[in-house]
């Protein structure tokens, strides 16, 4: 990622991140999932971000598909937004986010919880590794 993309995706999330407030500050909490993503996508839409629901990433598996995940919300085709209703984060959902961008080849995901009143939200990047000239892994990335 250069500096530039690293400033674009840092903007792009602030955009974001001001939407899942104003979705929050106006619904509160205590609804299902799918009316935060719906109001979400209204919000984003509203302030001219193009974003799109339940966007199909193709699992593969040596070139072959072997499987399909649903990004809850996809912002300007670079930033997956995963919501979330439940009492608290955990290591599952973040693992969810990161198998989501490592399908998709993207950088970006946004993990949101809209289950309180004041919501709860996390960032995650993953960057794919350097593979080495005969494109196998480096020896301290296998494992």
């Amino acid at each position: 990622m250069s500096v530039d993309d690293a400033g674009y995706f840092y903007s792009l999330t602030e955009q974001v991140l001001g939407a899942v407030f104003e979705v929050s500050n106006t619904l509160g909490s205590g609804f299902l999932e799918k009316v935060y993503e719906r109001a979400l996508l209204r919000e984003l839409g509203l302030r001219g971000i193009r974003a799109t629901a339940q966007t199909s990433i193709a699992v593969t598996y040596k070139g072959h598909p072997v499987g399909e995940y649903f990004a809850d919300i996809l912002v300007e085709d670079v930033l997956v937004v995963e919501l979330k209703c439940v009492e608290r984060l955990a290591n599952e959902h973040t693992a969810q986010c990161l198998n989501y961008l490592r399908a998709s080849g993207r950088t970006l995901c946004l993990l949101v919880n809209f289950q309180k009143p004041k919501v709860e939200w996390k960032r995650i990047v993953h960057e794919f590794p350097e593979l080495a000239e005969d494109n196998t892994l480096a020896a301290d990335e296998r494992r």
